[in-house]
């Protein structure tokens, strides 16, 4: 195993039901690099879930090898736990305490000091809001308290499995700007989340997976690509479109404008130049995250697992 955050090889976890076996994990090579925002994406029913609980020695696998900073899990989860935060599931708070008395009583519980409970409040922007009873905090400031919690050990990797199911807008802007800032700390932060545009404003570099398989893993420009598409906008697009044709180029038609398939833009523009037409607009096109996604999980069915 090298020497990344998180890496899994040929990781399988299968489930027995009443109707047979159910393959959640199905050989899974993933390798999270240290630093930044890694994202982890895949379909409902994926296996996203089921990764992250293996590697937090939550739920056991079937087959395959997982490590944490180097070191063999589960069987030396105990030497590199204290080093993980992890929000996997609804956090569990007094809700007549307030978020000060919350930390101090889990900061007392694993031995952490008490400064470190205005430190982690202070991270998540919830110092002014600290003497609030956790039962009048919406989604999203409950949500960031969670955070908080896991950051009382000061970790070098957080785990965050969808942070941002159901919250509003605003709850999603604030957990976007708190994971981007962490992130940017120094802490790697490996985020399962099905909001797309969510992880292309935050994450480094992502994995897609499907039905417990690797689709695709590379950093966030290499997985969109620069693109060889150029959208172009001109006064007759029709009379455009038929010189592009005729020269050899590939166009369709997007929202008013056309998209030319060109491995310059220089050859779109000596075309209709050459024909008498003008250019209004003319800019590459590149692919968001949604589109790659959609690409790599068509056909995908559910195979039951999270």
């Amino acid at each position: 195993m090298s020497d990344l955050v998180i890496e899994t090889v040929g990781l399988r976890k299968v489930f027995r039901t009443r109707r047979g076996q159910r393959v959640a994990v199905d050989s899974l090579d993933l390798a999270v690099p240290a630093g930044g925002v890694h994202g982890f994406l895949g379909p409902n029913g994926s296996g996203k879930t089921t990764t992250i609980r293996m590697l937090l020695g939550l739920a056991r696998p079937t087959a395959g090898e997982m490590a944490l900073f180097g070191e063999p899990v589960p069987r030396r989860l105990p030497k590199v736990i204290n080093r993980v935060g992890a929000v996997v599931e609804s956090p569990k708070f007094s809700p007549n305490f307030t978020a000060r008395q919350n930390l101090t009583l889990l900061a007392r519980a694993i031995g952490v000091k008490k400064a470190r409970v205005d430190e982690a409040l202070e991270t998540v922007s919830l110092d002014e809001r600290a003497q609030d009873r956790y039962k009048a905090y919406s989604l999203g400031m409950k949500q960031r308290l969670a955070i908080a919690a896991t950051l009382l050990k000061q970790p070098d990797l957080l785990i965050l499995d969808e942070p941002t199911n159901g919250l509003d807008p605003e709850g999603i802007r604030e957990i976007r700007e708190l994971i981007r800032s962490l992130g940017d700390s120094g802490v790697s932060v490996l985020l399962s989340s099905h909001i797309l545009a969510e992880v292309q404003q935050v994450c480094s570099s992502v994995t897609i997976i499907g039905n417990g398989r690797m689709l695709k893993s590379a950093k966030i420009d290499e997985m969109l690509g620069t693109g060889t598409t150029f959208k172009v906008v001109v006064d007759n697009p029709g009379l455009a479109g038929r010189y592009l044709t005729s020269a050899g180029f590939t166009v369709t038609g997007a929202q008013g404008a056309l998209r030319v398939e060109a491995e310059d833009a220089s050859e779109i523009t000596q075309v209709l130049g050459e024909s008498g037409i003008w250019l209004s607009e003319l800019s590459p096109m590149r692919p968001d995250l949604e589109t790659v996604f959609l690409q790599l999980t068509a056909g995908d069915t559910l195979a039951g697992g999270r």
